[in-house]
């Protein structure tokens, strides 16, 4: 169980375990739960298996959440904060106690329980399951732009990625952020689904993943860090053949 202030014999045992707490673990946890059960809802109330009535059905879905998106969270500061990857503000937004109710928050707010949920938390959980229902609907309407399902043609069988997940996210946040990729005019979501394509794997919430990266202790490019030690030390064994 958290605590509430003041309480020594249980809870986090400083204000960073709190923050990381809240603004880590519990966002990530609630987020997947949020967006089982909104596909859950969705697939129930779809009317048909297939054909145009199917894909009207989720091409509908797909305008609400973009809506939803558009209207409640985009132009927040919160996701601003949020997606910079800004810190300067967690005290405020992921430790207990800090609820304002006099800023006109949503209506749920008075029905979490405060010494569980520091309001952001949920928000961070939001943004989360949306971007995965995102990625959940879009592979509806064009399944053939599911990685999964590429990922079965026999001609590129035995070429897959073997080095973990978030090696390959660091890669693919490293190339975009230098334009190395079509000079910079596309976007972390197809340069991520070329490489999943590619390297025959899934990926389906880099962008927090990434968020996580950020607050890695010590180095937090350890893949890019691997690599280039792994080439310089191949280019010293070349000079010695």
């Amino acid at each position: 169980m958290c605590r509430q202030r003041g309480c020594d014999n249980e809870g986090f045992s400083d204000k960073n375990e709190e923050i990381h707490f809240f603004k880590q673990i519990k966002p990530n946890i609630l987020g997947k739960l949020i967006y089982y059960n909104k596909v859950y809802r969705i697939e129930t109330a779809c009317p048909v298996d297939n054909g145009n009535m199917n894909q009207n059905y989720y091409a509908l879905q797909l305008r609400e959440l973009t809506q939803e998106y558009r209207e409640h969270v985009c132009n927040s500061a919160f996701y601003r904060y949020h997606r910079s990857g800004r810190t300067d503000k967690d005290g405020e937004y992921f430790t207990l106690g800090n609820i304002n109710y006099h800023d006109g928050l949503n209506s749920f707010v008075f029905e979490i329980d405060p010494k569980f949920s520091t309001y952001f938390d949920y928000k961070v959980a939001k943004i989360i399951a949306n971007e995965l229902i995102y990625n959940y609907l879009t592979s509806k309407l064009s399944p053939e732009q599911n990685p999964d399902v590429l990922l079965q043609h026999e001609e590129t069988k035995d070429v897959f990625w073997t080095q973990s997940k978030n090696a390959l996210i660091e890669l693919i946040y490293a190339l975009y952020a230098c334009d190395a990729i079509s000079h910079g005019k596309i976007g972390i979501r197809k340069i991520s689904m070329v490489f999943q394509i590619l390297f025959r794997v899934s990926l389906n919430d880099i962008h927090n993943s990434f968020h996580r990266m950020k607050t890695r202790a010590g180095s937090r490019t350890l893949f890019l860090d691997q690599l280039k030690y792994s080439l310089e030390e191949y280019m010293d064994r070349e000079d010695d053949l």
